[in-house]
């Protein structure tokens, strides 16, 4: 899928809503030097388009008890075979609509190179990793290996892209 050309102004406007997304149209407007009007139209607009694909607010999982982060790589097994209930769906297809339905999972990437996927693994504490690998990742028919990874200390986490 081809970018979306953005133009200096809408730049700015994507760079200040990724440092605080609860602005008014007003505040942005301000800052790009608009008025109200082309301001919230060019936002509309961004929206629109998929640029700006959400708002959300951003927790702090150690405040809220999730203080062990994992990246976990996940190697699926490479033939298909029929699931449990006969379902002729692929192993990655499968895989893919479980991850789904993990809360711990918070993000899902498939991957080139030796493992499929690469997991990012919130939870409480190591009891609760391995209540979750044992219980449900090991579990899963199409997980042939797996291999994790803790993270040990922050160095830099952020959700705002770089705009070019």
């Amino acid at each position: 899928m081809p970018a979306i050309p953005l133009d200096k102004t809408d730049r700015k406007i994507l760079a200040i809503l990724q440092s605080d997304g609860r602005l008014s149209n007003q505040e942005v407007a301000e800052r790009v030097n608009l008025s109200p009007s082309p301001c919230l139209r060019r936002i509309r607009s961004l929206e629109e388009s998929g640029v700006i694909r959400q708002y959300v607010a951003l927790l702090d999982p150690d405040k809220i008890g999730l203080g062990l982060l994992a990246y976990v790589n996940v190697r699926l097994e490479k033939h298909s075979e029929a699931g449990a209930a006969g379902s002729m769906r692929s192993p990655r297809a499968n895989f893919a609509a479980s991850v789904e339905l993990w809360p711990e999972v918070v993000a899902c990437y498939a991957m080139t190179g030796e493992m499929d996927y690469l997991l990012r693994v919130h939870v409480e504490d190591m009891a609760h990793f391995s209540r979750f690998m044992m219980a449900t990742l090991l579990r899963h028919p199409a997980v042939q290996d797996v291999r994790s990874s803790f993270a040990l200390q922050r160095v830099k986490d952020t959700t705002a892209l770089p705009l070019l």
